[in-house]
């Protein structure tokens, strides 16, 4: 399983509140249908928003090469379009996951 680790910052002037309400409400339903999206997690950065990043979100395909076909689709262009427009700062970071147990109940 490939996993992309998306870290963003809202664009200037955008409200933290406003930030929340267009990733949550306007394109989570965008990324959601993804081809080859096998899991999606939006997280929100805790805080008033002076953190590096407002967002972070999780990915998941069966390979790199289904996540590159996905945004190389119509569909997958119009959701990197929606987002680029609301951030000034996109990192991608693409990462094998090493799950670990918990040691203690």
């Amino acid at each position: 399983m490939f996993k992309a680790i998306i870290l963003l910052k809202r664009r200037d002037g955008l409200p933290l509140a406003e930030f929340q309400s267009w990733w949550l409400e306007r394109h989570a339903p965008l990324a959601r249908s993804l081809p080859g999206l096998r899991g999606l997690t939006f997280n929100l950065v805790a805080g008033d928003g002076s953190a590096p990043y407002d967002g972070v979100s999780e990915l998941w395909f069966d390979s790199q090469a289904d996540f590159e076909a996905a945004y190389a689709s119509d569909h997958g262009r119009a959701v990197a379009a929606d987002s680029m427009a609301q951030v000034s700062r996109r990192e991608r970071l693409f990462v094998t996951e090493h799950p670990q147990p918990p040691t203690g109940a």
